[in-house]
């Protein structure tokens, strides 16, 4: 069975804080962070505004890339994010619907 992997970037309404992570499940994972209902890092900041994503499929390669990711600075993140996203639209926006499910 194929499974597609993701590598995401989090914002806050400021896009001063960025939350980088890893799931099989894009859209239920960013409905996660969009409730607040999970405490740390994304409720205490306010991530909630999907801005950039990439896929994979293999967990490990999403994994080191998540990884590589959190390593760079500030700076390199702002371009990647703005190479697909200029505007720093919510990306989740594009989900079929509110709770990213298709019907």
């Amino acid at each position: 069975m194929y499974k597609t992997y993701y590598v995401y970037i989090m914002s806050n309404t400021n896009n001063t804080t960025l939350y980088i992570g890893v799931t099989n499940d894009i859209e239920r994972r960013v409905q996660e962070h969009k409730s607040g209902l999970i405490p740390g890092f994304t409720q205490k900041y306010g991530c909630d505004k999907l801005v950039y994503y990439e896929p994979y499929s293999d967990i490990d390669q999403a994994i080191e890339r998540e990884k590589k990711l959190k390593k760079w600075r500030r700076e390199k993140k702002d371009w990647l994010i703005s190479t697909t996203n200029p505007g720093l639209d919510d990306l989740s926006e594009d989900f079929s619907t509110p709770c990213g499910r298709s019907k």
